[in-house]
């Protein structure tokens, strides 16, 4: 895992229940919230009104191939994680799950 100044980022499905059961360990309630990532101002809601409901927020961001069809492109689909950490970060978000496609 990775540990940015307030976001953890996990790269495997180890790391993320690692993280996940650290925090049910504690007593800790968890909102989270799936994405494909390009985040728009509605997912920053979600992370806020997920802060408000549970003791820590967390998300992931995968762009699934299989959700596109052959005509679709899944290579121009947008793609800006670092951009998607920083905005999750700003909002108070603590974790994020960011697998590849082989994960």
């Amino acid at each position: 895992m990775a540990k940015r100044s307030g976001l953890v980022v996990a790269r495997t499905r180890a790391e993320a229940r690692e993280w996940s059961r650290s925090m049910r360990a504690a007593g800790k309630r968890i909102a989270f919230a799936p994405t494909m990532g390009a985040l728009h101002p509605g997912h920053v809601s979600l992370i806020k009104l997920g802060l408000e409901k549970a003791d820590v927020a967390a998300a992931s961001i995968f762009v699934n191939p299989t959700q596109f069809a052959a005509h679709e492109d899944l290579n121009t689909y947008p793609r800006a994680e670092e951009a998607d950490l920083q905005k999750l970060e700003a909002a108070g978000c603590a974790f994020c799950y960011c697998p590849s496609p082989s994960e």
